[in-house]
């Protein structure tokens, strides 16, 4: 009897936990959300609309067809997303599509009912500053689960479909966009509307992937064990052993099993790794690749000096 009490018990402080982190999930999708298009109604209505220059994807035709018709600009922001965010309903997910159409209806709403005036009017500040702040909204709102730019979900689709990548898909797309305003507004505006492009591009990935650039690192050594001690203990970052087989072809074959040791480190404290395992095992097998972002563990510990 009491051990079901205690199950109940457990089931309910487990249930409750739940809620709590879906509850601050969706509180954090919300402030980046909101945040996001606060930005890009800031880069569009501050830097961009009052000297006619454009960006790239889905907020770039906006923009383009903001120049060349007498539509409003936030009614061409519901339009020219609308196919996209139908696009994501079916491939991601409907919260996605709801989350996203919830955000690209505040931006239009924003872009329609404030009133920035012009921060500058020198063109290099407005295309990197403009590039900016948009970016820093196509950032912050897919941090938040969201789109305010539906241009990926059309290049993941393409890529699905094609031999591009979803890099390929949007490098392809944007390339056609500002040949179009080349022809129909002009060479020098497309050209600093490639600068805002760069500009927004980049800050989109620093907000998604953020200030440090993780490392994995895979080392396969006969001195497994004192390099993950090492490594653990002396280094103070978290390691993990693998169990593997060995060898290639009839060398291979009677040799007894071995350990494959992973960690996920730093850019900044790859070299410390590699000269530690140096020292320990010169002819280690040892991998390196990159992490989009890592959560939990013991990364972020404490300093690797």
């Amino acid at each position: 009897m009491q051990y079901i009490e205690n199950n109940e018990i457990s089931e309910i402080a487990q249930k409750a936990l739940e809620k709590r982190i879906i509850l601050r999930s969706k509180i954090k999708d919300f402030f980046f959300i909101v945040t996001g298009v606060c930005m890009a109604s800031v880069g569009l209505k501050g830097f961009l609309l009052p000297n006619n220059f454009l960006d790239g994807g889905a907020m770039g035709v906006a923009l383009l067809f903001d120049l060349v018709t007498p539509l409003d600009l936030s009614l061409l922001i519901l339009l020219v997303n609308a196919p996209f965010i139908a696009m994501g309903y079916k491939q991601i997910s409907p919260q996605f599509a709801i989350k996203s159409t919830l955000a690209i209806i505040a931006l239009s709403t924003l872009v329609h009912i404030i009133e920035i005036p012009a921060f500058t009017a020198d063109k290099l500040l407005i295309s990197v500053f403009g590039g900016f702040f948009l970016g820093s909204g196509i950032g912050l709102s897919i941090r938040g689960g969201a789109v305010i730019d539906g241009t990926e979900v059309l290049a993941v689709s393409v890529s699905r479909k094609s031999s591009l990548t979803v890099g390929d898909a949007i490098a392809l797309f944007n390339v056609l966009l500002f040949i179009v305003a080349i022809l129909l507004v002009s060479l020098e505006t497309a050209m600093y509307s490639m600068l805002t492009y760069l500009a927004a591009s980049k800050t989109v990935d620093f907000l998604i992937n953020g200030i440090e650039e993780y490392i994995g690192v895979m080392i396969v050594s006969d001195e497994a064990q004192q390099i993950k001690e090492t490594i653990a203990n002396d280094l103070g970052r978290g390691v993990t052993a693998f169990k593997a087989d060995g060898g290639y072809g009839k060398k291979g074959e009677n040799l007894p099993d071995r350990k494959i040791l992973f960690c996920a480190i730093t850019r900044m404290e790859i070299s410390k790794i590699l000269l530690e395992v140096e020292k320990i095992d010169p002819s280690a097998f040892v991998i390196q690749y990159p992490i989009k972002d890592t959560k939990g563990g013991m990364i972020k510990k404490r300093p690797l000096h």
